[in-house]
């Protein structure tokens, strides 16, 4: 072989590239820094979306929600803390610290309370207004309501309220919300959690709460209501708080002018440090808010009438098979609506009217002649609230001037505390959220009061005594009949009170009151011998 040809070939060949190792290691660092920087990045925009940057990044990559409408029976677990607790609280913190939870409060508010640490601080206490304004797109909440409170109990402690809304209901809440107006929160049915906390120059302190729930509010005297909406939009470079050291300092200039021109003078000192001694007194006017209760299935009692004409209601479920040599009964036509649903009546027994009335009465018509009577109640007592027992606070439940009560059929006169004349009354079922009981639970209401909770009283009764405004009934139990009929009479005691306008039931009536027509109790006293005397109030519209 000739090895010219190789050499030949050696001579014409391309020379062979030496390698830049030093460009690759420098294109390798660029590219690891940048997937470090994009790395550590993301962290920084997906675990602080509070601030303001990092909120506007994900809105435009939709990775943030919209705050959420939540169910007080869904809310997050939280904790219930009155003025002095959350004064307690956040004045002890230093500048880091309040610093590192505010930062955690408004993270949890923007990410709809999702792997929460620890508990949500819930608001509860009385507040009285001392400066409301619409919100403006250059606040953090653009379109609402913010209302500067200040604890009545605590008045180191300022409370700025957020009632966001839409644009359109405005006009009514700066009608309702005005100064002087108390807003009383409550474990039982309000869920104002606090989203940022400020310390003041002074040494005060002012947070900012939110009620998760965005429900319906109205107040006690006056009409109107208004419903809130969770925000669309977040403009968290507006910065916290919502009012700043300027308004709130006029703010408070003219709540205490108000207070002056009103007569109250120190009773409420706004200057730090002088919180107010003794328990507040109740208000005169409230907001609250109302919700309308759910519907609860009841068995449906389907009327049965055996060999001696005598008619039964015999307990029928939906969905349940018959038997099969029985016929199916057709259920009972809905009869139309009463003018005054007030007051669900029916004639009374012989026994019950001679008993009520002193003297005979006419003999009532064969059974065979009279539709039969469908009675729908619960099997077990119904609870408006599936919540946790309150814990008792120092707020009393207000009540209206008392007046005297007429002495009732057994000739023993009876003080009443609810007050005769106007209150507030809702429509079946809307009234505001409590806890329903029924005379069975009178007895341990009476050994612990009412804890400062709406208690609500369902029940059939009979009616004793009737007046003008007020009537006395007794429960109605399956012996209630025979024991009038022996001149013995029920250990308990229901003095109803009712508005002005409204018509008491007649003497002899039966009245039948469920979950969504109750009573409201103001008082449960139980007398030396046993018995209870119960004061409730009607609070349903006709």
């Amino acid at each position: 072989m000739d090895h010219r040809l190789f050499q030949h070939e050696e001579l014409y060949a391309r020379p062979r590239s030496r390698i830049n190792y030093f460009a690759w290691t420098v294109a390798i660092l660029l590219l690891t820094g940048f997937t470090l920087a994009a790395w550590l990045g993301s962290f920084y925009i997906f675990d602080q979306p509070e601030r303001p940057d990092s909120y506007r990044i994900l809105q435009r990559l939709h990775k943030i929600e919209l705050p959420k409408r939540f169910e007080l029976t869904a809310a997050p677990a939280g904790e219930f803390l009155n003025a002095k607790q959350l004064y307690d609280r956040y004045v002890e913190m230093g500048s880091a610290e309040l610093a590192k939870t505010n930062a955690e409060l408004a993270r949890n508010y923007i990410r709809n309370y999702f792997q929460v640490r620890g508990l949500v601080p819930y608001v509860i206490g009385q507040f009285a207004i001392m400066e409301a304004r619409e919100l403006e797109p250059n606040d953090v909440f653009t379109s609402g309501m913010v209302a500067l409170t200040n604890a009545v109990d605590r008045g180191e402690l300022l409370m700025e309220h957020v009632y966001p809304a839409e644009t359109a209901t405005v006009p009514l809440m700066k009608q309702t919300l005005s100064v002087g107006l108390e807003i009383k929160l409550e474990r039982t049915h309000d869920l104002s959690a606090v989203i940022h906390a400020e310390r003041l120059v002074d040494g005060r302190i002012m947070i900012t709460a939110i009620p998760l729930l965005y429900g319906t509010y109205t107040v006690t005297r006056g009409p109107g209501t208004f419903r809130l909406a969770p925000p669309l939009n977040l403009n968290l470079a507006a910065g916290w708080p919502l009012l700043k050291e300027q308004p709130r300092r006029k703010a408070e200039l003219h709540y205490a002018m108000y207070r002056r021109s009103a007569g109250a003078g120190d009773q409420v000192p706004v200057a730090a440090g002088l919180a107010p001694s003794g328990t507040p007194p109740p208000a005169q006017n409230e907001l609250v808010r109302i919700e309308p209760a759910k519907p609860v299935e009841t068995p449906v009692q389907a009327p049965l009438t055996t060999a001696k004409g005598v008619a039964k209601t015999t307990p029928r479920l939906k969905g349940a098979k018959l038997a099969k040599n029985q016929k199916p009964t057709p259920a009972p036509k809905p009869s139309p609506a009463p003018t005054q649903p007030l007051i669900v009546e029916k004639p009374a027994t012989p026994e019950v009217a001679a008993a009520t009335t002193g003297g005979p009465t006419p003999a009532p018509k064969p059974l065979a002649t009279r539709p039969p009577i469908v009675a729908a109640t619960p099997a077990a007592p119904v609870v408006a609230l599936a919540s946790p027992p309150p814990i008792a606070t120092a707020t009393p439940v207000p009540v209206l001037p008392a007046q005297p009560v007429p002495p009732d059929a057994s000739g023993n006169a009876l003080a009443s505390t609810a007050g005769g004349g106007t209150w507030k009354t809702f429509p079946p079922g809307r009234m505001p959220l409590g806890r329903l009981v029924a005379t069975g639970d009178l007895n341990d209401l009476a050994d612990r009061g009412t804890t400062g909770e709406r208690v609500y009283l369902r029940g059939q009764f009979v009616v004793n005594f009737s007046d003008a405004n007020r009537a006395v009934l007794r429960p109605r139990t399956k012996l209630t009949d025979t024991v009038l009929h022996f001149g013995a009479g029920s250990s308990t005691r229901i003095i109803v009170e009712f508005p002005a306008g409204y018509r008491p039931p007649p003497q002899g009536a039966v009245v039948s009151r469920d979950e969504a027509r109750p009573y409201e109790i103001t008082e449960v006293r139980k007398l030396e011998d046993g018995k209870l005397n119960v004061f409730v109030r009607e609070i349903m519209q006709p």
